[in-house]
């Protein structure tokens, strides 16, 4: 059983940066790849950046091209969202999500971490 644990949300400014972590314990984790998604009030869960577990390959949302990242440690089965230039619209719920079983399924989450950005 995985489980996956996120940190790193809090209040910040617009135009701040904040940095997301999400860790994920068990005996043996090997993704096909790891995920972030958001949701905010009101709004549908969207997708916001993936990472290929392997070879590190990465993908981003439209809406947050160019001024996030996603990276991962494999050695600590980590996986990082570095959210830099952040806008009010980028209030949501932050959730990691893991592509275990199927690599074009995203089938194991996080509890979800808050992130707050104030004008």
């Amino acid at each position: 059983q995985v489980q996956l644990v996120e940190s790193g949300g809090g209040l910040v400014q617009a135009g701040g940066s904040l940095r997301l972590s999400c860790a994920a314990s068990g005996r043996t984790f090997s993704p096909y790849a790891m995920g972030w998604f958001r949701q905010a009030p009101g709004k549908e869960r969207e997708f916001v950046g993936s990472v290929t577990w392997s070879a590190g390959n990465t993908y981003y949302a439209n809406s947050v091209k160019g001024r996030f990242t996603v990276s991962r440690d494999n050695a600590k089965n980590t996986v990082y969202l570095q959210m830099n230039s952040l806008k009010l619209e980028d209030t949501a719920v932050y959730y990691c999500a893991a592509s275990l079983i199927h690599a074009a399924t995203f089938d194991s989450w996080g509890q979800g971490t808050q992130v707050s950005v104030s004008s």
